[in-house]
């Protein structure tokens, strides 16, 4: 099997490194963090790898996962393209943002080294989460052939469902991942802080979120979100809109503001089927 060396040992990492490790897909090798401290807390959760304290003293592999900040991946690549041998044999290298695509990976790709993206869809809170809900994560890929490919098979045996995504639409790609995901979440907060402003108790501001999270998820993937879109806006009562946003905008402006672009798409998605202006 190769070898695999993880820089980075955060949730993201520790949840693919212990899942390619579980299913025998790769060993286990050195892992660096920035705080040697984590990469030492990460091999005894995965039970296996060598925590090393900087990049240079890692060791040769076949393959690096970089599972950093994105603002650090471009720096660590060439970090690490800078402690290589003449003769260090080439090697597949891959990071794990949904934003960047396998350019930031520049740096080894100048050295003859195969580079690519995976970006697992998933909401990875802690790794023990991460590994028990993995299975049937859809898991955007892109890069150089041959580390694609090496992607897809592996990630495959550790129930991803691998899917390309064109290079050049990974950052529009991504921002559709922050609105299914990232801003459903702030969209609770929202409806939870106004609930509690306007003096429902705690316990009740939990039964109503719940219900109707509930119920609109399921509504959503039933009937997709045309179908499933109810309230003022997509009835087309324009009164109550208006007068609803001047009370939110005395509450929060930022969410009142919020609350009329979101009124105003919601209007186009129930005429139209879709949130984009016509052609």
């Amino acid at each position: 099997m190769k070898r695999l060396n993880v820089i980075g040992c955060g949730r993201v990492g520790q949840t693919i490194a212990h899942l390619l490790f579980e299913k025998k897909q790769l060993t286990l090798q050195d892992l660096h963090s920035r705080n040697l401290t984590n990469a030492e807390k990460a091999a005894s959760f995965l039970g296996a790898g060598n925590p090393t304290p900087n990049v240079p003293s890692m060791r040769t592999a076949e393959v690096w996962m970089l599972s950093v900040p994105d603002s650090q991946i471009t720096n660590v690549a060439q970090q690490l393209a800078d402690t290589l041998a003449p003769d260090t044999p080439q090697a597949i290298a891959f990071h794990c943002s949904g934003f960047l695509s396998a350019q930031a990976l520049a740096p080894l790709h100048a050295k003859g080294w195969h580079v690519a993206s995976v970006h697992p869809v998933l909401n990875f809170a802690a790794p023990e989460t991460g590994i028990r809900q993995f299975a049937g994560t859809p898991c955007a890929l892109e890069g150089s052939a041959l580390a694609v490919d090496w992607l897809r098979t592996h990630l495959s045996a550790i129930g991803g469902l691998c899917f390309d995504i064109n290079s050049d639409h990974k950052a529009l790609y991504h921002a559709a991942a922050v609105f299914s995901s990232n801003f459903t979440g702030v969209l609770q907060g929202i409806a939870q802080d106004a609930w509690r402003s306007a003096g429902v108790s705690p316990e009740m501001v939990q039964t109503l979120n719940r219900a109707l999270l509930t119920s609109t998820t399921d509504n959503l993937l039933a009937l997709g979100p045309a179908h499933a879109l109810t309230g003022p806006a997509a009835r087309g009562d324009t009164d109550v809109v208006n007068a609803q946003a001047a009370v939110v905008e005395q509450w929060s402006p930022v969410a009142a503001q919020a609350y009329r672009a979101l009124s105003e798409l919601a209007v186009a998605l129930k005429q139209t089927g879709t949130t984009l202006p016509p052609p």
